[in-house]
């Protein structure tokens, strides 16, 4: 039986509290099921990391990252545990959330519908599918 990881729960209550303006803008859209019916959470523990934003029933996780995140030696760790755990991952920047929100939520519905390439590496955004990515999810 799955208990409550307080410690986990509580950290990710304090990311939630700590959003900036941009991961506010884009939990607007994504609360509530408000894109297309998916639902999403916020600060979901995956392993030892935290994903800014995901969706299980697609395996999905999107993070939002600030200018700290170019070049960053951390990232690719947590990308790969990630898609050892078979969740794809979408980056994108912060700057569009904000100016470019209604292409960020066309991407992000795009990646839900299994209709973007398997990597997709650009300046304005990075993409990783897993290797079940496509595929029909229960």
């Amino acid at each position: 039986m799955r208990g409550p990881q307080l410690a986990k729960t509580n950290r990710a209550r304090s990311l939630r509290k700590a959003d900036n303006d941009a991961e506010q803008a884009l939990w607007t859209e994504l609360r509530d099921r408000r894109l297309n019916g998916y639902k999403f959470n916020r600060q979901l523990p995956i392993g030892p990391y935290y994903a800014d934003f995901a969706c299980r029933e697609a395996k999905l996780v999107v993070e939002l990252d600030g200018s700290h995140h170019a070049g960053s030696e951390h990232d690719p760790f947590r990308d790969q545990y990630m898609l050892a755990e078979d969740w794809s991952i979408l980056r994108l920047w912060n700057v569009d959330a904000l100016k470019e929100r209604e292409s960020v939520m066309d991407t992000i519905l795009a990646a839900l519908e299994g209709r973007l390439e398997k990597q997709v590496d650009a300046v304005d955004l990075r993409f990783l599918a897993a290797a079940g990515y496509g595929e029909q999810r229960h």
